[in-house]
């Protein structure tokens, strides 16, 4: 007969966090034991109750397991506009990026870059274009 110790090496040994999390998690567990999401709102400069729902929790800690939380950027062009400017594109996945992270990394990769770098994501639910020149930091959206 097993015991709970080796029911749990057996689960343990087939899934990792992503995949249990995926198969095991259930409505009646987050409604059970109150799990919700969060989020800063830079309006009420506070952090906030985003959701409860079962989906929306289950979205977010598969997010934050994938890719160890990190948001998804690859580059879309390394010659935008025949400049030589780069231009990244984030995977936006549901969730903005922190707008100072964002400008850190604008700044860092124009050093490198030695042209203007800009970052193609959502900002509120719009569409954004992030830019650092090396002088100044713009965003438009639309």
């Amino acid at each position: 007969m097993r015991n709970r110790s080796d029911n749990a090496i057996a689960v343990r040994a087939i899934y990792n966090d992503v995949t249990f999390i995926d198969e095991f998690l259930t409505p009646e567990c987050v409604y059970d034991e109150k799990l919700l999401t969060f989020g800063f709102n830079q309006k009420n400069d506070r952090w906030e109750v985003e959701s409860r729902t079962f989906a929306e929790v289950k979205k977010k800690l598969l997010f934050q397991l994938t890719n160890a939380g990190n948001p998804l950027i690859s580059v879309e062009d390394s010659n935008f506009d025949n400049r030589g400017e780069l231009l990244l594109w984030h995977d936006h996945q549901g969730v903005d990026l922190r707008q100072d992270y964002a400008h850190a990394v604008l700044v860092a990769l124009q050093r490198v870059w030695r042209r203007p770098v800009q970052i193609r994501t959502i900002v509120e639910d719009k569409p954004a274009l992030l830019r650092f020149d090396g002088n100044e930091q713009s965003q438009k959206t639309g």
